[in-house]
């Protein structure tokens, strides 16, 4: 009832007449009622309905095995590295390999020359010889005495032709010396000692390689002085590095250590050949972490024949991770995070709550979630914290991403 219409019906209300009485009250009732609503009339209460509803795309959570690569950075090492210094001081006499130079193992490098030990060899010799000869003079004397010794004893049978004190001192001479000829052979065998570690220290002398490889640094030419390592400012004459076989080293975040398995295959590639791709295994894991870095250091054995890689490299390295067991996983749009925490949205029953969760590893489209969430929860495809929680909401189910 319009405004007009509410004041005609006052109108009405005023005439006489005790027969209007009652539809003028009843006029009046409407009338007011009618003025009272704005001229709309009585209307019952709002209701939502399902339809005015927001609707959020669901997953659901998933279980798999994680079977990811992790791109990291490694460094390529000589499997074996040996800075070269002689075990003796003397000057560089000769040199048969310079920087590159590839050698066998065994094969001579260098001679020396140290003029004070050939003068301690034939030091040695002339002792020995000397000590040689006291033996032979006194082994001779010991065995004319033995045989005085005898002869006394036999005529000592003959009653007053030797006396006692002939015998007794003909026997001492005989002990003298065989004392004197063992002493005189500990000394031989001293000198034989001697002479040896002089001729071994000569040997020295010989620098030969300690294994197959090639020659990186030279730092020394004919006439220079060297000495055995041991000094803060010394350097090794030579640098020898094998890389036919060599060391990839991978420093692997905490979060992939888990993963990572021994006997592994792994391929890497290197900026110096953009077009090529490399493989090693995996043949030591650390075991520990670097307190600094919380990393963990693996090294890969790489087979380089044709010695194409070259130590000092640093190649990108795809290290397959995977989990011992199954995991929960997400797809990445479903995690949403705040200045506090990370969180899914679980719908349940057409309302909403948030989840706390820890990620891990990424798989794809995919995400490791750790938290109160099971197989087969249903939560928001796009994570968003405008998505309260207990709000209500009509679910809608999409597949997994691909």
């Amino acid at each position: 009832m319009d405004q007009g219409q509410c004041e005609s019906a006052v109108k009405n209300c005023d005439r006489p007449g005790t027969a209007r009485v009652g539809l003028a009250i009843a006029l009046l009732a409407l009338a007011s009622a009618g003025c009272n609503s704005g001229g709309q009339g009585l209307r019952a209460a709002p209701t939502r309905t399902a339809a005015s509803l927001p609707a959020v795309e669901t997953v659901s959570v998933v279980s798999r095995s994680l079977s990811t690569k992790a791109q990291l950075p490694g460094e390529i090492l000589p499997y074996e590295v040996v800075g070269i210094f002689p075990k003796v001081t003397g000057f560089v006499k000769w040199m048969g390999v310079d920087r590159g130079s590839h050698v066998a193992n065994g094969q001579l490098l260098a001679m020396l020359d140290a003029p004070e030990l050939v003068s301690q060899k034939f030091a040695a010799q002339a002792n020995l010889q000397s000590a040689e000869s006291r033996v032979n003079e006194a082994q001779a004397k010991l065995i004319a005495d033995k045989a005085t010794y005898a002869r006394l004893q036999t005529a000592a049978r003959t009653p007053g032709v030797i006396s006692e004190d002939e015998l007794e001192t003909a026997e001492k001479n005989a002990d003298a010396d065989l004392a004197r000829v063992n002493a005189l052979r500990n000394t031989v065998e001293a000198d034989k000692a001697t002479l040896n570690s002089i001729q071994q220290m000569e040997g020295y002398l010989r620098i030969t390689a300690p294994f197959e490889g090639i020659i990186t640094e030279r730092s020394v030419h004919p006439g220079a002085l060297v000495g055995p390592a041991g000094g803060p400012n010394q350097v090794p004459m030579l640098r020898l590095e094998q890389l036919v076989h060599l060391r990839l080293v991978i420093d692997v975040p905490e979060a992939y250590v888990a993963g990572v398995r021994e006997g592994t295959k792994v391929k890497f590639t290197v900026p110096s050949f953009p077009d090529r791709e490399f493989a090693g295994s995996v043949a030591r894991i650390a075991n520990s972490l670097e307190a600094k870095t919380r990393t963990m250091p693996v090294e890969l054995d790489v087979a380089n024949p044709d010695r194409t890689l070259a130590p000092g490299m640093f190649p990108t390295v795809s290290l397959p991770v995977e989990r011992p067991g199954p995991t929960l996983q997400v797809p990445i749009s479903a995690v949403a995070r705040t200045m506090e925490s990370e969180f899914v949205v679980r719908v349940r029953d057409g309302r909403t709550e948030w989840v706390s969760v820890k990620t891990g590893l990424q798989s794809g489209n995919l995400i490791e979630v750790f938290g109160g969430l099971r197989e087969g929860d249903e939560v928001a495809l796009r994570g968003s914290d405008e998505l309260p929680p207990n709000s209500a909401v009509v679910a809608k189910a999409v597949p997994l991403p691909n």
